[in-house]
């Protein structure tokens, strides 16, 4: 009977050891900067410029660049962007090819990573802090360049990335 006793404890040690090992320890894997989406459940639309659309699969806008109404008092009624909401964690990727020029926290925008080509710089605001490209390095159209960051920082909700 203490035998039985004994499997029966060392059997629930060792179910629970591989529940604690399971959540854990599960290895992570981030995204590379070659990732691309171009999977045939992702298609990059181009505008006649030949810009692509900085997430896939989002196309609601809900804040136009500006004048607006400003969604939390005290904010300016000028909005230098274009707001386009989507959930915490959805890949952003380059509208085309250029370099990172800037990649920091920038005040109201949140974290910032910024795309400059031509005479051109696109900044994509409200972006995840941990970055997964540098400043400097060349960017490739349709390349993911970051994810879009939480929605609250200090305490000021923020709804879109852009």
């Amino acid at each position: 009977m203490q035998v039985l006793q004994y499997f029966k404890n060392l059997f629930i040690l060792i179910l629970i050891s591989i529940i604690f090992i399971s959540i854990f320890f599960i290895p992570f894997y981030s995204d590379s900067n070659n990732d691309f989406i171009n999977s045939d459940s992702e298609i990059l639309e181009f505008n006649p410029n030949g810009f692509v659309w900085p997430i896939p699969g989002y196309t609601r806008i809900s804040s136009v660049f500006g004048k607006r109404n400003a969604p939390t008092s005290g904010a300016s009624s000028s909005h230098s962007g274009v707001d386009i909401p989507a959930p915490e964690g959805t890949k952003f990727i380059a509208v085309a090819d250029g370099e990172i020029t800037f990649r920091q926290f920038l005040g109201a925008g949140g974290y910032t990573i910024t795309l400059s080509f031509d005479n051109y710089r696109v900044s994509y605001c409200h972006c995840n802090p941990n970055f997964i490209v540098q400043v400097g390095d060349k960017i490739r159209q349709g390349q993911v360049i970051g994810t879009v960051g939480p929605k609250n920082v200090y305490g000021v909700p923020r709804k879109y990335i852009f």
